[in-house]
Protein backbone atom coordinates (compact mmCIF):
# COMPACT_ATOMS: atom_id res chain seq x y z
CA UNK A 1 0.00 0.00 0.00
CA UNK A 2 0.97 3.58 -0.91
CA UNK A 3 0.65 6.27 1.82
CA UNK A 4 -0.72 10.32 0.22
CA UNK A 5 0.18 12.55 3.18
CA UNK A 6 -1.49 15.49 3.34
CA UNK A 7 -0.72 18.36 5.88
CA UNK A 8 -3.42 21.40 6.05
CA UNK A 9 -7.12 21.29 6.26
CA UNK A 10 -7.19 23.20 3.60
CA UNK A 11 -5.04 20.51 1.46
CA UNK A 12 -7.32 17.88 3.01
CA UNK A 13 -10.56 19.60 1.87
CA UNK A 14 -9.49 20.01 -1.56
CA UNK A 15 -8.08 16.36 -2.05
CA UNK A 16 -11.77 15.35 -0.30
CA UNK A 17 -13.36 17.48 -3.12
CA UNK A 18 -11.23 16.12 -5.90
CA UNK A 19 -12.12 12.44 -5.10
CA UNK A 20 -15.68 12.82 -4.27
CA UNK A 21 -15.12 11.29 -0.31
CA UNK A 22 -18.37 10.34 1.13
CA UNK A 23 -18.89 10.37 4.85
CA UNK A 24 -18.43 6.55 5.34
CA UNK A 25 -15.51 6.70 3.40
CA UNK A 26 -14.02 8.72 6.12
CA UNK A 27 -11.86 7.50 9.38
CA UNK A 28 -10.51 8.80 11.95
CA UNK A 29 -6.91 8.66 13.22
CA UNK A 30 -4.54 10.25 15.80
CA UNK A 31 -3.65 12.47 13.88
CA UNK A 32 -6.54 13.68 11.73
CA UNK A 33 -8.46 11.41 8.46
CA UNK A 34 -7.89 9.18 6.25
CA UNK A 35 -9.62 7.38 3.20
CA UNK A 36 -8.65 4.85 0.74
CA UNK A 37 -8.90 4.72 -3.43
CA UNK A 38 -7.25 2.57 -5.84
CA UNK A 39 -5.15 3.86 -8.79
CA UNK A 40 -2.98 1.43 -11.45
CA UNK A 41 -4.22 -1.71 -9.65
CA UNK A 42 -2.66 -0.29 -6.49
CA UNK A 43 -4.36 0.32 -2.99
CA UNK A 44 -3.57 3.74 -1.88
CA UNK A 45 -4.39 5.59 1.91
CA UNK A 46 -4.71 9.38 1.67
CA UNK A 47 -4.16 10.65 5.10
CA UNK A 48 -4.21 14.16 6.89
CA UNK A 49 -1.58 15.07 9.54
CA UNK A 50 -1.67 18.27 10.82
CA UNK A 51 0.32 21.04 10.06
CA UNK A 52 4.57 21.12 11.26
CA UNK A 53 7.10 18.64 11.79
CA UNK A 54 6.04 16.74 15.09
CA UNK A 55 2.72 16.14 13.50
CA UNK A 56 4.01 15.36 9.80
CA UNK A 57 6.37 12.62 11.46
CA UNK A 58 4.01 10.98 14.02
CA UNK A 59 1.24 10.82 11.11
CA UNK A 60 3.69 9.35 9.18
CA UNK A 61 4.74 6.79 11.64
CA UNK A 62 1.57 5.62 12.21
CA UNK A 63 0.70 5.01 9.07
CA UNK A 64 3.81 3.23 7.96
CA UNK A 65 2.99 1.17 11.05
CA UNK A 66 -0.46 0.45 10.65
CA UNK A 67 -0.85 0.15 6.74
CA UNK A 68 3.19 -1.39 6.41
CA UNK A 69 3.81 1.07 4.02
CA UNK A 70 5.94 0.99 0.98
CA UNK A 71 6.23 4.40 -0.23
CA UNK A 72 5.08 7.99 1.20
CA UNK A 73 3.83 10.69 -1.25
CA UNK A 74 4.16 13.94 0.18
CA UNK A 75 1.73 16.12 -1.47
CA UNK A 76 0.46 19.78 -0.71
CA UNK A 77 1.50 23.30 -0.96
CA UNK A 78 4.73 25.29 -0.62
CA UNK A 79 6.36 28.70 -0.40
CA UNK A 80 8.47 30.11 -3.80
CA UNK A 81 11.92 30.90 -2.28
CA UNK A 82 13.78 30.33 -6.62
CA UNK A 83 11.93 33.56 -7.97
CA UNK A 84 12.54 32.14 -11.44
CA UNK A 85 9.32 30.57 -10.94
CA UNK A 86 5.91 30.98 -10.21
CA UNK A 87 2.79 29.98 -8.27
CA UNK A 88 1.32 26.57 -9.27
CA UNK A 89 4.44 25.14 -10.67
CA UNK A 90 4.58 22.12 -9.37
CA UNK A 91 8.28 20.55 -8.05
CA UNK A 92 9.46 17.06 -7.51
CA UNK A 93 12.71 17.98 -5.17
CA UNK A 94 15.62 15.49 -5.72
CA UNK A 95 16.89 16.41 -2.13
CA UNK A 96 14.73 16.97 0.90
CA UNK A 97 16.33 19.15 3.94
CA UNK A 98 15.62 20.78 7.83
CA UNK A 99 16.85 23.78 8.10
CA UNK A 100 15.92 24.76 11.71
CA UNK A 101 18.16 21.83 13.37
CA UNK A 102 21.66 23.57 13.29
CA UNK A 103 22.88 26.86 15.92
CA UNK A 104 23.45 29.07 12.61
CA UNK A 105 26.12 30.88 14.61
CA UNK A 106 28.21 28.26 15.15
CA UNK A 107 27.34 25.37 12.56
CA UNK A 108 26.46 24.95 8.97
CA UNK A 109 23.03 26.29 8.07
CA UNK A 110 21.73 22.73 7.10
CA UNK A 111 23.57 19.29 8.95
CA UNK A 112 24.58 16.57 6.29
CA UNK A 113 22.89 14.51 8.85
CA UNK A 114 19.58 15.90 8.20
CA UNK A 115 19.75 15.64 4.39
CA UNK A 116 17.93 13.22 2.60
CA UNK A 117 18.68 12.54 -0.82
CA UNK A 118 15.84 10.79 -3.40
CA UNK A 119 16.36 9.28 -6.18
CA UNK A 120 14.14 9.88 -9.52
CA UNK A 121 15.80 8.48 -12.00
CA UNK A 122 12.92 5.60 -12.57
CA UNK A 123 10.51 8.32 -12.97
CA UNK A 124 12.15 10.31 -15.88
CA UNK A 125 13.23 14.23 -15.84
CA UNK A 126 9.99 15.78 -17.42
CA UNK A 127 9.35 18.03 -14.44
CA UNK A 128 10.67 20.50 -12.17
CA UNK A 129 12.87 19.51 -9.22
CA UNK A 130 15.31 20.62 -6.42
CA UNK A 131 15.76 21.31 -2.93
CA UNK A 132 12.65 21.68 -0.65
CA UNK A 133 13.84 23.45 2.78
CA UNK A 134 11.55 22.38 5.58
CA UNK A 135 10.93 24.02 9.39
CA UNK A 136 8.74 24.51 11.94
CA UNK A 137 8.43 28.30 11.31
CA UNK A 138 6.78 29.32 8.06
CA UNK A 139 8.99 31.16 5.48
CA UNK A 140 6.40 34.46 5.78
CA UNK A 141 9.37 37.03 6.85
CA UNK A 142 11.15 38.54 4.06
CA UNK A 143 14.46 37.90 6.13
CA UNK A 144 14.05 34.56 6.55
CA UNK A 145 13.28 34.18 2.53
CA UNK A 146 16.57 35.97 1.78
CA UNK A 147 18.35 33.32 3.69
CA UNK A 148 17.15 30.61 2.16
CA UNK A 149 17.55 32.27 -0.97
CA UNK A 150 21.07 32.29 -0.35
CA UNK A 151 21.43 28.62 0.59
CA UNK A 152 19.93 27.71 -2.69
CA UNK A 153 16.65 26.31 -1.24
CA UNK A 154 13.99 26.29 -4.21
CA UNK A 155 10.89 26.06 -2.48
CA UNK A 156 10.03 25.31 1.47
CA UNK A 157 7.25 23.97 3.62
CA UNK A 158 7.16 22.78 7.02
CA UNK A 159 6.82 18.76 7.10
CA UNK A 160 7.82 17.21 3.77
CA UNK A 161 11.58 17.24 4.93
CA UNK A 162 11.30 15.44 8.01
CA UNK A 163 8.81 13.00 6.46
CA UNK A 164 11.31 12.44 4.43
CA UNK A 165 14.17 11.89 7.57
CA UNK A 166 11.39 9.72 9.04
CA UNK A 167 11.09 7.51 5.62
CA UNK A 168 15.06 6.96 5.27
CA UNK A 169 14.14 5.80 8.58
CA UNK A 170 12.35 3.13 8.27
CA UNK A 171 13.55 2.11 4.73
CA UNK A 172 10.70 3.52 2.76
CA UNK A 173 10.49 5.04 -0.46
CA UNK A 174 9.62 8.33 0.19
CA UNK A 175 8.66 11.13 -2.74
CA UNK A 176 7.48 14.66 -2.61
CA UNK A 177 4.92 16.86 -5.07
CA UNK A 178 4.90 20.24 -4.27
CA UNK A 179 2.76 23.01 -5.80
CA UNK A 180 3.44 26.97 -5.03
CA UNK A 181 1.25 28.85 -3.58
CA UNK A 182 2.28 31.54 -2.22
CA UNK A 183 5.85 33.67 -2.10
CA UNK A 184 6.78 35.75 0.98
CA UNK A 185 6.71 39.21 0.24
CA UNK A 186 8.71 42.49 1.60
CA UNK A 187 6.84 43.76 4.79
CA UNK A 188 8.40 47.07 4.57
CA UNK A 189 5.85 48.20 2.30
CA UNK A 190 3.04 47.65 4.15
CA UNK A 191 2.37 46.99 7.54
CA UNK A 192 3.74 43.52 9.07
CA UNK A 193 0.62 41.75 9.79
CA UNK A 194 -1.05 42.70 6.81
CA UNK A 195 1.69 41.23 5.08
CA UNK A 196 1.43 37.94 6.35
CA UNK A 197 -2.71 38.12 6.24
CA UNK A 198 -2.17 39.26 2.47
CA UNK A 199 -0.13 35.96 2.07
CA UNK A 200 -2.13 33.53 3.69
CA UNK A 201 -4.95 34.86 1.35
CA UNK A 202 -3.07 33.84 -1.22
CA UNK A 203 -2.34 30.47 0.08
CA UNK A 204 -6.00 29.79 0.83
CA UNK A 205 -6.91 30.67 -2.63
CA UNK A 206 -4.30 28.89 -4.54
CA UNK A 207 -4.38 25.30 -2.54
CA UNK A 208 -7.64 23.97 -4.71
CA UNK A 209 -5.36 24.80 -7.77
CA UNK A 210 -2.02 23.48 -6.43
CA UNK A 211 -3.91 20.10 -5.06
CA UNK A 212 -5.87 19.77 -8.46
CA UNK A 213 -2.98 20.00 -10.50
CA UNK A 214 -0.87 17.32 -8.30
CA UNK A 215 -3.69 14.74 -8.42
CA UNK A 216 -4.89 15.53 -12.01
CA UNK A 217 -1.52 15.69 -13.81
CA UNK A 218 1.41 14.38 -11.46
CA UNK A 219 0.29 11.30 -9.27
CA UNK A 220 -0.72 8.49 -11.35
CA UNK A 221 3.12 8.67 -12.83
CA UNK A 222 4.62 8.02 -9.13
CA UNK A 223 2.38 5.42 -8.01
Amino acid sequence: MIGISIATKWEFEATLEYFGVKDHERFVYPYGEYFKRTMNDTELVFYSTGVRKVNGVGGNQYMISTFHLTKVIVVGTCAGIDDKFSHLDIFVPDKAVQYDCTVKEVEPFIKQSFIVDIDLCKYGNDFYTGTIGTADKAVVMWKDYVELKENEITIADTEAGAIAYICKKNDVECIIIKGISDFPTVESNSDTFESNIDQINVYIENTPKVMNKIFGEYLNRFI
